[in-house]
């Protein structure tokens, strides 16, 4: 018999994707079932996820989940062989254009019963009141998810274990103690020792709490998170469990990002012949309106537009360098603070036929971005792995980024003077500081000048190999310890009542 994993998620590609969460949620359910793992992703069915999931079916009705009653409605991914579970509610099809917040930038006021939902749903499927096989183990992501395991202790579901994975501690899923009722949540989980956190109901405390095994997504994240200026408040309390947190680093989909067979860029490439990169260079050229130019530097940004990925730092870099480099062109894509996004489009009206910014995301773009670009702008306040540099690696492309969390871990630095380590593949720098940033890029322009130290830094970063095949492998392990000791301390408010006391899954 197969293990089953249950990886519960607020959204995978290509259904529903805000983020590096849905690149990592597919790529290991892919891996880990080709491992003979049977491995099933179950999150909200928004209605872009109904519409492209296929040969969807029904699984079970949920009449009594916080919200109102859900559909689980069971799949498959659009041509992948992954199996897909998705919980179809009122709440979850107005998600239109994103999954947490609204046209105005503003969390829906429903998250906490949505969410709440999705792990409520997650915890039937454990206790066999769907059609489906329980799973060995529940594999919780992120705080969209971090109610499971507490509600499966509170139900003294036993033979399911539980593995919960931080993928951001600063997205924690708190709300009003006051919705706890409406969730499920009984007084007693909520004090200090529970999921109470600075006068709030936190779902990510919830699962770091209660869960068997807690793991996040880089060696050097797992150890930043313990002290205070990356613990976000949680430092103690992840302290108190270190001996349960595990470092499992994430992966790269090689077939997804890959420049020799990429259908999305203009021409594929590699390492042994770098000629394509240069049609894709134009071609990005094109797509953002900037004037071509082989031998224009091009200088990319593609992630989200926010504090936490140094916008602000950015934007006071930036305008000193494109005016110290009167030749080098500067393209940006992405989506965050309308602020930010604001500025960036400022910025690129300051420099035209020199900056170009597209307010949004798609694939196409972000493919193009990757392998036409010459080297990719990464600023962060905090980095718990950072898959945008590792896409840029893989296209030759250097990235230029903070010395911060999963970084520190995957991109090896040229430093800011003298030759480069043989084995560096990329630049990194210190601080918040706009001349730290500023520092960084000039040295990759210096380095770009020079291609005897240029090109040697673009085969160690196309060689280098970030393929899921070891985190798998750790993941397969960390799953066959939990199952293994599945066997749990229960919750119970009073050790004598009876299991008929705990409130049931209604089927309609």
């Amino acid at each position: 018999m197969n293990a089953r994993i249950l990886i519960v998620c607020s959204e995978a590609v290509p259904l529903v994707k805000t983020g590096g969460l849905a690149d990592v949620i597919t790529s290991l359910a892919r891996t880990l079932r080709r491992r003979g793992i049977d491995a099933t992703v179950m999150m909200p069915g928004y209605p872009a996820a109904l519409e492209q999931a296929r040969n969807l079916e029904e699984a079970g009705l949920l009449a009594d989940l916080p919200g109102g009653p859900g559909r689980l409605l069971h799949g498959m991914m659009p041509d992948q062989d992954i199996p897909v579970l998705l919980l179809r509610t009122a709440g979850f099809e107005r998600r239109i254009s994103n999954p947490y917040v609204d046209e105005r930038g503003e969390e829906f006021p429903d998250n906490a019963s949505c969410f709440g939902a999705l792990a409520h749903a997650a915890v039937a499927v454990c206790r066999g009141q769907t059609s489906l096989a329980p799973p060995h183990v529940v594999h919780a992501n992120d705080w969209h998810a971090g109610l499971i395991p507490a509600l499966l202790r509170l139900h003294r579901v036993a033979d399911v274990g539980t593995l919960f994975t931080i993928h951001n501690l600063a997205f924690q899923g708190n709300f009003p103690v006051d919705c706890a009722a409406g969730l499920g949540i009984p007084q007693q989980m909520l004090g200090p020792d529970g999921m109470e956190f600075w006068g709030k109901l936190s779902f990510l405390k919830a699962g770091i709490r209660y869960a068997d095994r807690i793991s996040t997504v880089s060696d050097t994240y797992a150890a930043e998170i313990l002290t205070p200026r990356f613990g976000h408040g949680m430092d103690g309390l992840l302290n108190e469990r270190r001996n349960a947190l595990l470092a499992i680093r994430n992966g790269v989909d090689t077939e997804a990002w890959n420049p020799a067979g990429d259908a999305l860029i203009a021409r594929s490439f590699t390492l042994s012949d770098l000629r394509g990169k240069s049609s894709c260079k134009r071609e990005l050229q094109t797509l953002f309106e900037l004037p071509p130019d082989p031998f224009a530097p091009i200088l990319a940004m593609g992630s989200r537009i926010t504090h936490q990925k140094m916008a602000d730092v950015a934007l006071a870099s930036l305008p000193a360098v494109l005016q110290r480099y009167p030749r080098a062109q500067l393209i940006v894509l992405g989506r965050g603070d309308r602020t930010y996004e604001q500025d960036f489009v400022r910025l690129a009206q300051d420099f035209p036929e020199r900056a170009a910014v597209h307010i949004g995301y798609d694939e196409m773009r972000a493919h193009a971005l990757h392998a036409g670009a010459d080297m990719l702008l990464h600023g962060s306040r905090f980095e718990p792995f950072g898959l945008t540099p590792l896409y840029s690696m893989h296209y030759g492309t250097i990235p230029i980024a903070s010395r911060v969390g999963g970084i520190v871990d995957t991109v090896v630095d040229a430093g800011l003077s003298g030759l480069p380590p043989q084995d560096a593949s990329g630049i990194l720098f210190d601080g918040e500081a706009a001349d730290g940033m500023t520092a960084a890029v000039s040295r990759a322009f210096a380095l770009y000048e020079n291609p005897a130290e240029w090109h040697p830094m673009q085969c160690n970063a196309m060689s280098a190999d970030f393929s899921w095949s070891q985190p798998a492998e750790k993941y397969i392990a960390a799953y066959r310890d939990i199952a293994a000791h599945a066997v749990k301390e229960l919750f119970v408010a009073q050790p004598e009542a009876p299991e008929t006391d705990l409130p049931e899954y209604k089927t309609a």
